[in-house]
């Protein structure tokens, strides 16, 4: 197995393969894990798009993207994992689309996380004027944006690829890793200094909202349970805070890489397996975790469609989710970014 895979970053010349029998753990883990994670937010996004509510609020909107941004992110990144074991080689066009799209969908999870955390910061220290700033037209607005700060990284990637390399590279059979696609050394620069400012903006953003947010939890007083509601709002902050320190390594994996093969040289390759399920694999994981099942109206919902006892309900969605308001203020508010 190609090193490089693991990542989308590991130089050709560092290649070794793994053993017949260590191979195939390997791929077994890699594939039952993405499957359960995807049959996960498949639920989730069947869930959501049975109830309408769902779409009434950013939060829930935001989450969706999120959704369907790891489900292609897993497709695409296990894809390239088993075929640098079944076929070794691609097409060099074939490649270039798969890894485009698994580098779009790397950058934008932390992306969406700094979003729903702004979000989040707007419902808890300033709820007067949620309603005002976080609207559905300005979520997909955002969405949009987020988008278009990924393609800031990986299209000009593309374009110096097409413009430098020969035609005859798009026909041919290559190993289908990042740094064996983007060969020149502008690309290398370019994605430090762009990883660089991400990571910064990124982290300064998580680092402001959830520090207030977590200083207003620790602040909110309900009258039923104090103690008990605060407790939970800080778990499920400092959860989401774990999950987001995970998506921000995407920033710093070249360098963990260099790092491993440094400190590991002997089992290398071991090393940045169980880094690629760290960095790329596990966070989405998380991701289900903290904003489907902890969250009280959804995980109400989803639980029908994961354990496929779903029953034919005519009682109205809405006195529902009312109902939930009217009881928890609080959990609300937290939901979907910190409970």
């Amino acid at each position: 197995m190609n090193s490089s895979s693991y990542g989308l970053n590991m130089s050709s010349s560092l290649r070794h393969r793994d053993s017949y029998s260590t191979a195939v753990a390997k791929n077994v883990i890699v594939l039952s894990l993405g499957l359960t994670i995807n049959y996960i937010n498949g639920t989730l996004i069947h869930t959501l798009r049975k109830h309408q509510i769902f779409y009434l609020n950013p939060r829930y909107v935001l989450f969706i993207h999120l959704v369907v941004n790891d489900m292609i992110h897993l497709t695409t990144t296990i894809t390239l994992f088993l075929s640098s074991y079944i076929f070794h080689k691609l097409n060099a066009s074939l490649c270039l689309i798969i890894i485009t799209f698994a580098v779009f969908t790397t950058l934008n999870t932390p992306l969406n996380l700094a979003v729903m955390a702004v979000e989040c910061y707007i419902a808890i220290c300033n709820p007067l004027r949620h309603t005002e700033l976080c609207t559905i037209k300005r979520t997909y607005i955002l969405i949009v944006w987020i988008w278009a700060l990924s393609a800031v990284s990986i299209l000009p990637d593309v374009f110096i690829l097409i413009a430098t390399e020969p035609a005859q590279l798009f026909h041919s059979a290559i190993f289908c890793a990042k740094d064996d696609l983007f060969r020149h050394p502008i690309h290398l620069k370019k994605r430090d200094v762009s990883y660089i400012v991400y990571f910064i903006v990124v982290g300064l953003t998580l680092l402001y909202t959830y520090i207030n947010i977590f200083f207003a939890a620790k602040e909110v007083k309900v009258a039923k349970s104090a103690d008990g509601d605060t407790k939970k709002a800080r778990n499920t902050i400092l959860l989401h805070g774990f999950q987001l320190l995970l998506c921000m390594l995407t920033y710093i994996a070249p360098e963990l890489q260099s790092m491993m093969f440094y400190w590991f040289p002997k089992h290398y390759l071991h090393a940045i397996f169980v880094n690629y399920i760290i960095i790329q694999i596990f966070p989405r994981f998380v991701s289900s975790l903290v904003y489907g099942l902890r969250d009280k109206t959804l995980r109400q919902h989803l639980k029908k469609y994961l354990l496929c006892t779903v029953r034919v309900s005519v009682k109205p969605l809405l006195h529902y989710g009312k109902t939930q308001v009217d009881a928890g203020l609080l959990d609300n508010k937290l939901s979907l970014g910190s409970h």
